[in-house]
């Protein structure tokens, strides 16, 4: 007698940047649960602990809510610093999670660091504003150098840095106000795709959206 095993229970998990909240993808998360798709935006202390820190209350967010099973398949969308939380989450804490694995899409994210936390880090300002996550947001933190990512990876890089002043001063080449378009990738990516939109609005974008759920789909973003 042959055994049907259950199918497996497929979330997408949703993580904000620094300074927002899952309010900021809320627009992001309708369109996905509109697919079809069930959804967990979750919130974190982005003030309060350092990247590490954040992954490791990510995971025992998941856990509580009782995503990490070996029942579940666990997609991630992610805004900003959100991405960088979630590639030090699946590339150091993946044990913890317990779960499947499925795609992961990151919009505008500082895998490389950004110039603008290499010219503002050190005043008190920044540190008191941004916290210990702040400090992983420099260019030379290399909090990801031994880790590259073994699940399908997507990621969205924008070209309008306009109306971010510290963007236009501090990076030289193209970006979307708070991370170059070069440093959003990332060794071991499946697919990059570059678009005209500002860091702060990607998520609300429905050009955004719909490549996000082509990659969640298909694995690659849509080309003319």
């Amino acid at each position: 007698m042959s055994v049907v095993m259950d199918p497996l229970v497929e979330t997408v998990i949703l993580l904000h940047g620094t300074g927002r909240s899952p309010r900021s993808l809320a627009a992001l998360e309708k369109r996905l649960t509109g697919a079809g798709y069930s959804t967990c935006n979750l919130a974190y202390p982005w003030r309060d602990r350092d990247i590490a820190g954040l992954a490791h209350f990510v995971a025992d967010a998941l856990k509580a809510k009782g995503l990490t099973g070996p029942t579940n398949k666990l997609h991630f969308v992610t805004h900003s610093m959100g991405g960088l939380v979630a590639a030090y989450l699946l590339g150091t804490q993946r044990d913890r999670l317990a779960a499947a694995i499925g795609r992961v899409v990151m919009l505008g994210p500082p895998l490389g660091g950004s110039e603008v936390a290499d010219a503002l880090c050190k005043l008190p300002m920044y540190r008191w504003m941004y916290g210990p996550a702040g400090q992983d947001l420099v260019t030379t933190s290399g909090l990801l150098d031994n880790i590259r990512p073994d699940y399908p990876l997507g990621i969205i890089a924008g070209t309008v840095g306009w109306p971010y002043l510290s963007g236009l001063i501090f990076i030289r080449e193209a970006n979307d106000g708070r991370v170059s378009v070069a440093r959003t990738r990332w060794d071991g990516m499946a697919d990059h795709l570059i678009m005209p939109v500002t860091h702060s609005f990607m998520p609300t974008s429905p050009h955004v959206q719909a490549q996000v759920l082509h990659f969640l789909q298909t694995g690659t973003f849509r080309r003319p």
